[in-house]
């Protein structure tokens, strides 16, 4: 069912406001986020997806509002995968942490621009060239079995191509210089390592969205439930990181309990042309996983 364009409208009208009102009067000066605030922050961002559960399921029916759910209950855990690679950037450069919330709030605006030209395309690809759904899947089956790896993964920066050419063009300065992005020496602009954190996070969850917008699109290919399902699991995920960066390492079962879903969801995709397992059994599958691998996590300490 397609939705009409004032839809769309309001819907981004609501985002914008709602980061307007985040950055020019809760974050207007860069601060140590507190575990409370955070917190407050992370059920504000969940409450006002449940809310928009509820609009989804009066205004285009109870499917609709499952696949959201699903979608969204994906994407949230998902992102949980990209606090730990946050939490790793962040240490490698030592970034103080009353200046780490302006690195994630540009860094999840381009993740959003990234998502929209990933879904849109990604719907395209599906109704253009149906053979893509078995590529999408065996990529998510793939992805699955990688991260049972996930623990080994490493960041390196001098390693990334992304960062190599951007110092080709741009001089960098050695250390910080408050929360400015860039800064003037000499008469000369440099970037800053804040610039640097910020280049590396928008690369990460452009890897990151190569696996979550497959993931969501064997669920639904409704372009406004793949959408919003994705823009509020990502708006709540930097609250999400402060509330969560301390104990993260508690959680040591997600990254496997994650990779059981990708797989669940790659054969789900490739399956759906001889059998089309139903949303509910795949919420009640996805929602078990989830919440096994994290009361796992905290009755067993890693060893």
């Amino acid at each position: 069912m397609e939705t009409p364009i004032i839809f769309w409208l309001f819907f981004n009208v609501f985002v914008l406001l709602m980061l307007a009102l985040d950055l020019g009067v809760f974050h207007r000066k860069s601060h140590e986020v507190s575990v409370k605030e955070a917190l407050t922050w992370t059920f504000v961002w969940i409450f006002l997806s449940l809310i928009f559960n509820v609009i989804i399921y009066f205004w285009k029916g109870q499917q609709q509002a499952l696949e959201y759910f699903t979608g969204y209950l994906v994407e949230k855990a998902l992102s949980v995968d990209n606090i730990f690679v946050f939490i790793m950037i962040f240490t490698y450069f030592q970034i103080p942490t009353k200046y780490q919330h302006k690195v994630l709030f540009w860094g999840i605006i381009g993740a959003l621009i990234m998502r929209v030209i990933f879904i849109f395309a990604g719907v395209a690809l599906l109704e253009r060239f149906h053979f893509t759904i078995y590529i999408f899947g065996a990529l998510l089956i793939f992805t699955g079995i990688k991260m049972f790896n996930h623990n080994s993964s490493k960041i390196d920066p001098n390693k990334n191509p992304v960062l190599k050419f951007f110092k080709k063009f741009m001089p960098v300065t050695q250390t910080l210089h408050d929360d400015k992005f860039f800064t003037k020496i000499d008469g000369r602009r440099f970037a800053t390592p804040l610039f640097l954190v910020l280049i590396l996070i928008e690369t990460t969850d452009l890897i990151f969205a190569v696996d979550s917008i497959p993931a969501i699109l064997a669920i639904t290919q409704d372009q406004f439930i793949v959408y919003t399902s994705n823009v509020f699991a990502i708006l709540g995920l930097r609250s999400l990181y402060f509330a969560l960066a301390g104990v993260i390492h508690r959680f040591w079962l997600l990254s496997y309990g994650l990779a059981v879903v990708l797989i669940f969801v790659g054969i789900k995709m490739t399956l759906i042309d001889f059998y089309k397992i139903p949303i509910e059994w795949s919420l009640l599958f996805i929602a078990a996983i989830i919440t096994a691998s994290i009361f796992l996590s905290l009755k067993f300490e890693k060893k």
